[in-house]
């Protein structure tokens, strides 16, 4: 059912991916038209990025907004979605950036002028966020090569997505010229292993296959946590290619588990920059506690969505039990 007249305020971060080089005045024009069009009234607003995050906070403190629509990449979004996480505000995601991750699990167009009209048409509903520590993310928590590579990638300038897409893969190169070793207790529902890994992710729901990695369905109940042991160059480069090619279910280096609710113990050093959350570093703790949260935030989407149709969680028949290896399916 499509929503009701709503107040939203959008902010755009003026500075992120896409927007930098989009007429933000078009953007904005078109904005306004489109929701009004649907009876919605809604505020623009252009913000820097160093701005962003500040604003984010205070516009999900307002009780005046129904939506807060942001407009930039995973960063952004994953802010805005940490800061209406048990709010009375809903998120709109108008994708900006380089993956756009979350957006394309939530099956918003990629494309601005697309989204916009599928997001003025659009309807709230409630999908999962999952948490490490109490902090929400909606993408991914990661440690040990994911994290490698996004501090070579921050210290290789780019002022574009394709210089970001070219960053990230020079990256990737060098994160796997030496692999870490990240040794952690993991607890799984319940269940306890002491491993010594090279990387380890935890999704907000599984990926799917066949496409870069995100999510599916946004609705299916489980984290997916994904984890490889291998120390064998040649084969986690291969597998880190079919991650991000959707082909990671054949492949035998990938250890894959289905959860609502894992802890990592980690004892090492250092443990500053050395967990990824939603694309950003952070401080890896000596313990995470990442657990599932169903239906924990509201979003506006598109009323096509193929999920909204969905009344039970996604068929996980097809993922490996857990402790056992990926296999092809």
């Amino acid at each position: 059912m499509v929503s009701l007249a709503m107040r939203i305020l959008a902010l755009l971060n003026g500075d992120g991916g896409t927007l930098k080089t989009t007429d933000l005045d078009w953007l904005s024009a078109l904005i306004k038209d489109e929701f009004a069009v649907h009876g919605h009234e809604i505020t623009v607003e252009i913000v820097a990025g160093k701005d962003v995050v500040p604003a984010i906070e205070q516009a999900a403190e307002r009780k005046d907004v129904d939506v807060l629509l942001v407009g930039g990449g995973d960063g952004t979004v994953s802010a805005a979605a940490a800061a209406v996480f048990e709010t009375d505000t809903a998120l709109a995601i108008l994708p900006a950036g380089t993956m756009n991750l979350f957006a394309r699990t939530l099956q918003i167009p990629l494309g601005l002028e697309a989204a916009v009209k599928a997001l003025a048409g659009g309807t709230i509903t409630k999908v999962d966020v999952a948490t490490v520590n109490g902090k929400p993310f909606v993408h991914q928590f990661a440690a040990g090569l994911h994290a490698r590579m996004v501090r070579f990638r921050e210290r290789i300038t780019y002022r574009s997505r394709l210089g970001k897409i070219w960053a990230t893969t020079r990256a990737i190169t060098l994160a796997v010229r030496k692999l870490p070793k990240v040794e952690l207790l993991i607890n799984v529902d319940g269940r306890t292993e002491r491993l010594l890994c090279s990387a380890i992710a935890i999704s907000n729901n599984l990926y799917g296959l066949g496409h870069v990695p995100f999510a599916d369905n946004p609705k299916g109940g489980v984290l997916g946590v994904y984890i490889c042991t291998e120390r064998n160059i040649s084969r986690v480069a291969k597998l880190t290619l079919d991650i991000f090619t959707g082909q990671w279910r054949s492949n035998p280096s990938l250890l894959v588990k289905t959860a609502k609710h894992v802890q990592l113990s980690h004892r090492g050093k250092p443990r500053s920059n050395r967990a990824v959350r939603d694309g950003e570093l952070e401080l890896l703790d000596d313990l995470s506690e990442v657990e599932l949260h169903p239906l924990g935030l509201s979003v506006l989407v598109p009323a096509d969505a193929s999920y909204l149709e969905e009344a039970t969680p996604a068929d996980q028949s097809a993922v490996p039990a857990p402790g056992a290896a990926s296999s092809t399916p």
